[in-house]
């Protein structure tokens, strides 16, 4: 699970990041961070819509290329 520090810095910098949902890459989300607790993570999609998802996830930084843990 990802740190709140790190969170915070993603929101801070207002950075895209990509959170890795399964082995399909076509399932990511990518936004930015804008809230989260103990358990979830709101991510703000390019389409102004806002997705809550699982802090478990994997997350990274949409500039870097997309790692893959599920093969």
């Amino acid at each position: 699970m990802i740190s709140d520090e790190q969170l915070n810095e993603y929101r801070l910098s207002g950075e895209k990041i990509r959170v890795i949902r399964d082995a399909l890459e076509s399932n990511d989300v990518i936004g930015i961070v804008i809230a989260w607790d103990d358990s979830h993570i709101m991510i703000r999609r390019p389409n102004r819509r806002v997705v809550k998802l699982d802090r478990g996830y994997m997350l990274q930084p949409n500039t870097e290329p997309r790692r893959s843990v599920f093969g």
